[in-house]
């Protein structure tokens, strides 16, 4: 009776089973008993068990049954100074770490990187991503990093691992030299070298980092606006082509003319610039010549007709009475000025008042 209770002091089987996904290091809870002579240590494969007595590191076990003896037992032996005829219960803490990768982390700039882009000069770049880690050495990871926690979980090293991780990525993303652009073709490239910076560091934790990917690298969110416009003018192409188009696809929409505002706004920019003349109005000067200086801007509003499909313009207001005394412009037909949301009948806007001024059609004889 008396050696069945005392049996029941001792721990004779040490385990550990994780139904969990994020726990890297787990103390096996002993409640203070000790450790029977001869115990049974079961570490399954992902797994690794390691001793800690009295403060200090002791043994470090891979996956395997083990019988716990002074032969398994090397290093506690040399602690606690025992000669092989030793088999009474000692007392030691047992930690088990995980050895398996924990895998989508998340990384991520938490402000923006500053590079000097070859094409676009200065920029602020953003970056994010994920990866995986390991625990590589179990007795150097319990020693830097876990200490005496009886649970520990892979949240309380991802934040260092980030800090990490985002310093190298602004120190290769900032010299790489690679442009903005072409960067989506290099992430492969660049996630090694940042793979290759880190490593050393975590390994000082007795960690490793198997896999390391960029998901995406970003510029600012003006700056992609206009490098959306930027790439719209290309798509556009002639500009008095894609201004005729539009036009003529509102006219043939109901409804639709408001949606040619932007796209009237940047072609009547381009109208005057599309003709044969020069890009800044004025014809090329013969060689040797000093070209002449460019005429003064015109007074008044300017206006664009669209008639029959067809745009035409600009027009000072003088150009347009003449128009409409001609019987070139009526009251129906489509104008557009700066300003103005979308074509609008002219008798719908300030050119009313000219109209207003045309003479009626003489009397019939």
């Amino acid at each position: 009776m008396v050696f069945d209770f005392l049996k029941g002091e001792f721990i004779d089987v040490i385990s550990w089973l994780d139904d969990t996904r994020d726990t890297m290091v787990w103390r096996f809870d002993r409640r203070g008993q000790a450790i029977k002579y001869g115990a049974k240590l079961t570490v399954r494969e992902g797994q690794a068990a390691v001793f800690i007595h009295e403060g200090q590191l002791a043994d470090v076990f891979g996956p395997g049954l083990y019988m716990l003896e002074t032969n398994n037992l090397p290093i506690l032996t040399t602690l606690q100074h025992w000669d092989h005829g030793f088999q009474s219960p000692f007392k030691s803490e047992v930690y088990f770490v995980s050895t398996t990768r924990f895998n989508d982390q998340k990384w991520g700039t938490k402000n923006p990187i500053m590079a000097r882009d070859p094409e676009f000069g200065p920029v602020r770049l953003r970056a994010f991503g994920t990866y995986s880690m390991r625990v590589s050495d179990p007795g150097k990871f319990m020693t830097e990093i876990v200490g005496t926690d009886g649970e520990f979980t892979s949240d309380e090293i991802s934040f260092q691992i980030r800090n990490i991780i985002v310093q190298a990525a602004s120190q290769v993303l900032a010299s790489s030299q690679i442009p903005v652009l072409d960067m989506a073709a290099n992430l492969e490239q660049l996630g090694k070298i940042i793979a290759d910076r880190i490593g050393p560091k975590v390994d000082d934790y007795g960690l490793s980092i198997p896999e390391f990917y960029i998901e995406n690298i970003s510029l600012p969110e003006e700056v992609e606006k206009v490098l959306d416009k930027r790439t719209s003018m290309g798509v556009a192409g002639d500009l008095n082509k894609y201004m005729q188009f539009n036009a003529a696809e509102g006219m043939a929409q109901p409804g639709g003319l408001g949606s040619m505002v932007g796209a009237g706004m940047a072609a009547g920019m381009g109208l005057g610039m599309g003709q044969a003349i020069g890009p800044w109005g004025a014809a090329p000067s013969a060689a040797g010549q000093t070209p002449p200086p460019p005429p003064p801007p015109m007074a008044g509003r300017q206006w664009h007709l669209a008639v029959n499909g067809q745009t035409s313009g600009p027009f000072s207001e003088a150009d347009l009475a003449a128009r409409a005394a001609a019987g070139g412009l009526t009251g129906a037909t489509l104008v557009w000025t700066a300003g103005q949301d979308g074509w609008k009948p002219a008798a719908e806007t300030d050119l009313a008042r000219l109209l207003s001024q045309v003479p009626p059609p003489p009397p019939s004889p």
